[in-house]
């Protein structure tokens, strides 16, 4: 099973061109707000308006007012997007996660899913702009620039850009390669109802490889030694900030030694254990739209049944 078959892969599989070279040229900006082509996603807070067709998108003499942001083209569309004041009272609205969760569903349309990469460049930017409101070097108030990319200090002059933070997650196994005795460790979150389990994943910290990182995260939280370790593959996930990053790990020792802080429960799994557990409901592992659904399904050698 390829990478690309994998189901988080359709995510992110028409990537947009963002138009960077464009987004300091406000004759261009200009031009192409007022063209009746372009088109605009209204987001208040992280909350978007959603039709049958996936995004609500706007013409945009439709916006209302708020920071300005483009996007870029793609099909010869521009698309911008308008960071607009939240409205706790509106109704219709829909938070980023379940949209997500709901076009990568097995009943979403090509057309809905090739939204996404639309979707998570605009929630990036509403919530970095959102958690971003003052100069960290002197405190001074911060001007929007580069079409919504980039908050200058009015005081100090500096730039701020948005930020993406690494996160490591690792589907890590134990035994010959494609044995029926070889065995995938998940584990369930403190917070997680019984029978959720997921893949093991944590933020890389300063100074250190995203390899390293997978070392030390499975043993912080599980107990277990981890040695060869390899590239699965990405998925941007800016719900804030963060952008994944899957690596296959291969465990050195068995023992499980949870922290009991993040993780409440650790478990070794063969894949007929797996699929039992699967088809009986007392498993039960992430959706689709998951890079760790993609990371499991990659080791079980078949689609996984519907996520949590």
């Amino acid at each position: 099973m390829t990478h690309r078959e994998l189901p988080h892969v359709a995510l992110s599989s028409r990537a947009h061109n963002r138009e960077g070279l464009h987004r300091t040229d406000e004759a261009w900006l200009d031009e192409q707000w007022r063209s009746p082509e372009t088109r605009v996603l209204v987001l208040r807070g992280a909350r978007v308006r959603t039709t049958a067709d996936g995004l609500e998108w706007v013409p945009p003499d439709a916006a209302p007012e708020g920071l300005r942001v483009l996007l870029g083209r793609r099909d010869g569309v521009t698309r911008f997007a308008v960071l607009a004041e939240p409205r706790p009272d509106e109704d219709g609205w829909v938070g980023a996660r379940e949209l997500v969760a709901g076009l990568a569903g097995s009943g979403a349309g090509d057309a809905a899913v090739d939204q996404v990469p639309w979707l998570f460049h605009a929630v990036g930017l509403a919530e970095w702009h959102r958690a971003t409101r003052f100069c960290p070097r002197c405190g001074g108030s911060l001007e929007a620039r580069s079409a919504g990319h980039e908050l200058r200090c009015a005081g100090c002059g500096r730039s701020q850009f948005p930020r993406t933070d690494p996160a490591v997650i690792m589907s890590v196994t134990h035994g010959e390669p494609g044995s029926s005795q070889e065995r995938l460790l998940l584990g369930r979150q403190t917070t997680w109802p019984a029978g959720r389990w997921s893949t093991l994943a944590g933020f890389c910290e300063p100074g250190e490889t995203l390899e390293d990182a997978v070392r030390r995260e499975v043993l912080e939280e599980v107990g277990v030694q981890v040695g060869e370790v390899a590239y699965f593959g990405s998925q941007p996930w800016p719900l804030p900030a963060s952008l994944m990053l899957g690596f296959h790990a291969v465990a050195e020792t068995t023992a499980i030694d949870v922290d009991g802080a993040e993780i409440a429960e650790a478990r070794w799994f063969t894949r007929d254990e797996l699929a039992a557990g699967m088809a009986s409901g007392e498993v039960r592992v992430p959706g689709a739209v998951s890079i760790s659904s993609s990371l499991i399904e990659s080791w079980f050698g078949r689609p996984l049944p519907a996520g949590w």
